[in-house]
């Protein structure tokens, strides 16, 4: 008998044998919760809980010797219930009780004092932690601290040595390698791939069910004095749940000691504890009311629960439901439908769009995701209201949104930027590039995305605390814990994925392989594990066969090489997917390969088109027009028509025309390369192009939709070639009244290929006589100066249709623009600057805008069920709201009741100092968070015309005809344009085929963005690496508790600093009024006689330094202490 009265038999022998395994690499990530919070309050709280339950069951004991056994043990069970734990039943050699009591611990340790209930992970604010949020790679990480050892054993000791012992082994597998739960795999995958018969009543399968099923549903009651209002008929449920565990339990017990049936636990369920919201009742980890998680457990599962689990795994995931019930679901309005979002910092956190436009629906953890991938249609089912999200009023921390990617529309920014050197934003989980979009896309704006704007406008410090819920005032919402009591506009709703109906995500991904922990197994020697880099994509087994040939003998060569995979299966009883490889792809931090790994997982089309397609291009070159065509076009090649586009560029599909006519007016010509006479519909090349539906920009290259025989020779309006078109041409007044207007097929010779900065300077310097050597080559046809004033007059005139633009209600948001120079020897990052978005580039934009609106205006008034148009849903209701109460606290008058208002107050709020510029690009960044989508469509789809409207540009018809050679919804735009003025033959397909091209269109667009962005992401980090460390100001732009936002002016990159990451000796958060605030507390220097107080508000100005990490593409964002700036 040991110090406290237990007696220490068989089991004190299993403690110590499981405890000496601690010794190994510990690499999982319950282990990681167990180092995070190894310190003496952990171990403190520990024996403090322990000691209660040693009085509680010592006092029953004592009092009740004489009383019935199960009498005794329905007497502890209501001791433990007291003291917060679950003792659903009781064994000499079971202890649920630990597990829970080492994890409950190790949350309320740290989450009790400030919020009352079980939190999540505050990743963001420990650099310690992956900031991916990565509590998956158990490969990546070991306990090199044996302190846990020390805790446990304490505990078993103060349990009378039941603390360690066969049914702790799960819990203790939690601390092992990847191993054990590759073990539980094997079972699916001899079922999948030897396709023979399970084990008979193997005792294993169901010690493993007992621990999944101890961790999912003992967690609530654990839990009990945090959430008190859970009713007495729940708890009652956890109880009888464990009968179940109790008889499984009971047949484990019979299995010899060295008998290996440890589970780790998986993914999904390590996923849901470690990373449970404390907004969301803490019922929702476990099953409401006594019945099974839905989505952990299907029918069968339910129906069987009081059977032993013999000779069958337990299904992680739910069965989907039938397309048929799906229909029926969606009808009655019981399902909702919508595209996944993942979180790419929180890969834990998904959403769909909430069918009102007001708050996105939340799908937490993997387990309700259903294996469905970012991008995914899918259809999901909204869980019970106690299970919902409450979303707190103070918002200091509050997350209610994923951050959305590329969601920004290029209408609503700026454009006319260089298309050969496109540079996208950041998905490196802390860091944007603003993405600089190609210049022919002139419609007001590029494309970006607002991923670097860390948690964006949902982490904003916004105080509501005046407001109130009927009689309670809002600042106690945080103290209710039950959905139930709250008025809605306070909770979230959550669901959980029941069907996936369009699988969008490629299913490839990059990654790396290493060997399978369990070298005893059977499917260490036929499979590896693939590890993705992108933590939204599951880990998957791939055949060593798949493998390069030497990887099982020297599997440290490949530490890191870069693979790329695709996802074949995910079954319902498994973990992780089933994987097949599909290439390597060389050094992980490369140029080369990390730019073939994004586009293969992306699913850009890179490789070189077939003989079918070449076969459909022109073969006698060099190629002229057939006479037949000149005759049924207007021929303008005499006139004075020119390009202006980057000094790089190649496909050049649009130029311009301006002629003064004798009665003062103008002549102006917008003319776009007729790609449709060279895409014939119906052809291999029509079909290739269709699939491609868009060109990528790299930073380096492109990718093009067409063969280059097209882009950059027959259809790019080369100078001094003959070239046929499609022209819009107006008779205008000098203030660029239009007088009159004309469609048609053309032919045209450009004279002179202008850059910008040719047109720049002719804009910048009117009365300058240009020399020949000081421009392109020029055609002899037509002198400089007549083409320097046809540049004037369309400044001139660009000038006034872009105020009258602005007058009528348009908006648009400047974002910092970032721009690389390469080294033309070894194409490395030389250099890279913030783009100037210049007259020359709004010259050409105005026109675009103008010729896309009135070719929409034509071929709608045609063809009004099968016009391709384009629209623009105005901002998310939501997360609009979160901006105005933002810009409320911070006393910004910012006018949002219309994009014309929010134009003119982005302009005129910001005063004339020198940093009005840096405090707009902070608002601009998060203005554009409420942004959404613009879309493909076509018209005869929607039978409301008030949803053609373009929120951006605030016109009622839009559409793409300016960029045929890069995108085919152009190229569907001009043969709707051909057929609308008898010039071509109609259009061969249904709208219902146009509509499913325009969302494929959407899809592909959404996609090149990405790739765009994460290229720019890709050689930023090469560059930082190479030349850091960076030195830059930066302006803050949102404030956490622990951490704060800053906007990089030099880069117009975002990142978030961590206040622990910094040497200081304090930090405090507070509100002062409504604004937040963070007062830093530096640790003081050998020369310094006390601390120095750094004071960070929004809109404070701040020295940071960008240094490269660890990691091959990692780089941070170093505070610079105060009083060092420069």
């Amino acid at each position: 008998m040991d110090q406290l009265g237990y007696v220490k038999g068989a089991s004190v022998q299993v403690a110590k044998d499981g405890l000496n395994k601690f010794a190994l690499p510990q690499k999982n990530a319950y282990a990681r919760l167990v180092q995070k919070h190894h310190s003496g309050r952990f171990r403190s709280y520990l024996n403090h809980v322990a000691q209660k339950i040693q009085l509680e069951e010592s006092g029953l004991n004592d009092s009740s010797s004489d009383v019935e056994p199960s009498v005794k043990r329905g007497m502890t069970r209501e001791a433990l219930a007291r003291n917060g734990l679950n003792a659903p039943s009781y064994s000499p050699i079971k202890t649920a009780q630990l597990e829970q009591l080492v994890l409950v611990g190790s949350e309320k340790l740290n989450e009790d004092k400030t919020q009352g209930f079980a939190n999540r992970w505050p990743h963001k604010s420990d650099p310690s932690i992956d900031r991916d949020g990565d509590l998956e790679r158990e490969e990546d990480y070991q306990v090199k601290q044996p302190g846990a050892e020390a805790d446990l054993l304490k505990v078993s000791d103060a349990l009378g040595g039941r603390g360690i012992s066969n049914s702790l082994r799960p819990g203790i597998s939690l601390l092992k390698s990847s191993g054990s739960e590759e073990k539980d795999e094997e079972v699916v995958w001899k079922n999948k791939h030897k396709k023979r018969n399970p084990c008979p009543a193997n005792l294993d399968k169901a010690d493993e069910h007992l621990t999944a099923e101890q961790f999912s549903m003992d967690l609530p009651s654990a839990n009990a004095r945090k959430t008190s209002h859970l009713s007495t008929g729940q708890i009652q449920g956890g109880d009888k749940r464990s009968f179940a565990r109790t008889r499984n339990n009971s047949e484990s017990t019979r299995v010899p000691q060295n008998f290996d049936r440890k589970r780790q636990l998986s993914e999904s369920q390590a996923e849901t504890m470690n990373n449970s919201d404390c907004r969301i009742n803490p019922k929702k980890l476990g099953p409401p009311r006594g019945e099974p998680h839905a989505a952990a457990s299907t029918p069968g599962d339910r129906k069987n629960r009081s059977k032993p689990m013999r000779g069958r795994k337990k299904n992680v995931f739910e069965a989907y439901m039938s397309r048929e019930d799906v229909a029926a679901g969606l009808k009655r309005g019981e399902l909702i439908q919508g595209a996944l979002r993942i979180n790419p910092k929180k890969y834990h956190e998904a959403f769909i769009p909430s069918p009102d436009g007001i708050r996105d629906i939340f799908i937490d953890g993997m387990v309700a995701r259903n294996r469905a991938l970012n991008g995914d249609i899918v259809v999901v089912k909204l869980l019970p209201k106690e299970q919902w999200k409450v979303i707190k009023p103070d918002g200091n921390d509050k997350e209610t949104e994923v951050t959305h990617e590329s969601d920004v529309p290029e209408e609503l920014l700026g454009t006319c930027l260089p298309r050969d050197s496109v540079k996208g934003d950041a998905d490196s989980p802390d860091v944007i590039i603003e993405a600089q979009f190609d210049d022919n896309d002139a419609e007001n704006g590029q494309e970006s995305s607002q991923n670097g704007l860390a948690d964006g406008i949902k982490k904003l410090a916004v105080d509501t605390s005046e407001k109130e819920i009927g009689c309670a005032k809002q600042e106690d919402v945080s103290k209710v814990n039950d959905p139930k009591l709250l008025p809605e506009k306070f909770l979230q709703r959550t669901a959980k994925v029941v069907c996936i109906l369009e699988k969008k995500h490629s299913r490839a991904a990059t990654g790396f392989i290493k060997l399978l922990a369990d070298k005893n197994s059977e499917l260490f020697r036929k499979c590896a594990m693939f590890s993705p880099v992108d933590h939204r994509v599951p880990r998957a087994y791939v055949y060593l066969a798949e493998c390069p040939p030497d990887f099982m003998i020297q599997p440290e060569n490949y530490s890191s090489t870069l693979f790329i995979c695709r996802i074949v299966d995910w079954r319902e009883d498994s973990n992780f997917a089933f994987g097949q490889m599909a290439k390597s792809l060389g050094q992980a931090g490369e140029i080369e390969p990390e730019t073939e790994g994004i586009l293969m997982e992306y699913g850009v089309d890179f490789s070189d088109f077939s003989q079918d397609v070449l076969e459909c291009l022109p073969q006698s070159l060099p190629w002229t027009i057939p006479p037949a065509e000149l005759a049924n076009r207007r021929d303008l090649r005499k006139e004075c028509i020119f390009t202006i586009d980057p000094s790089t560029a190649r496909d050049l599909d649009d130029a311009l025309s301006c002629k003064e006519l004798p009665d003062g007016n103008f002549e102006v010509g917008v003319h776009i390369a007729d790609v449709s006479y060279f895409v014939v519909e119906g052809t291999a090349l029509d079909h290739v192009a269709s699939g491609r539906a868009t060109s990528v920009y790299l930073v380096q290259k492109v990718i093009p939709m067409l063969p280059r025989l097209l882009c950059e020779e027959l259809c790019s309006l080369n100078p001094m070639k003959d070239r046929l078109t499609f022209s819009v041409m107006w008779r205008m007044t000098p203030e660029g009244k239009i007088l009159d207007e004309w469609f048609g097929r053309t032919v045209i010779c450009s004279c002179v290929q202008l850059s910008y900065d040719h047109a720049q300077s002719m804009i910048e310097n009117p009365r300058k006589v240009f020399e020949t050597e000081e421009l392109p080559p020029i055609s002899p046809q037509h002198p400089i100066d007549e083409i320097h004033q046809a540049v004037l007059n369309l400044h001139r005139i660009a000038t006034h249709l872009r105020k009258q633009r602005f007058v009528d209600g348009a908006l648009r948001l400047d974002q910092l623009k970032l721009s690389f120079t390469l080294d033309k020897e070894s194409g490395m990052p030389q250099g890279c600057y913030i783009y100037q978005y210049r007259d020359s580039n709004k010259l050409v934009e105005e026109f675009m805008l103008l010729a896309n609106m009135a070719v929409a205006h034509q071929i709608y008034r045609s063809f009004p069920q099968l016009a391709l148009l384009r629209r623009h849903p105005p901002p998310q209701t939501k997360m609009l709201n979160d901006l105005v109460e933002f810009c409320d606290q911070m006393g910004l008058a910012i006018d949002f009741s219309s994009a014309g208002a929010l134009h003119k107050s982005l302009n005129e709020v910001f005063g004339a100092d020198s940093y009005a510029e840096a405090r707009k690009e902070v608002l601009t960044s998060m203005f554009s968070r409420p942004m959404q989508m613009a879309l493909y469509f076509c018209a005869g789809t929607l039978a409301d015309e008030s949803l053609f409207h373009h929120y951006a540009l605030n016109v009622p018809l839009y559409t793409h005809f300016t960029s045929p050679i890069r995108r085919f919804a152009d190229i569907l735009v001009h043969r709707l344009l051909s057929a609308s003025l008898g010039a071509g033959r109609p259009l061969g397909r249904r709208k219902e085929a146009i509509q499913k091209q325009a969302e494929h269109c959407n899809d592909r667009k959404m996609a090149s963005k990405r790739v765009q962005e994460l290229s720019a992401d890709l050689f930023f980090a090469v560059f930082v690496r190479e030349c850091g460390p960076l030195e830059s100001e930066a302006m803050v732009m949102g404030i956490l508790s622990e951490a704060f936002d800053v906007l990089v002016l030099r880069f117009g990159v975002q990142k978030r600093i961590y206040c622990n990451a910094l040497p200081l000796t304090g930090f405090r958060f507070q509100k002062v009024g409504k604004k937040p605030e963070l007062t830093l507390t530096w640790e003081p220097e050998s020369q310094e006689p006390e601390a120095t107080s750094q004071t960070i508000t929004i809109f404070t100005l701040v020295e940071v330094a960008l240094t490269p990490d660890s990691g091959p593409l990692r780089y941070s964002a170093v505070l610079k202490r105060p009083g060092r700036e420069k």
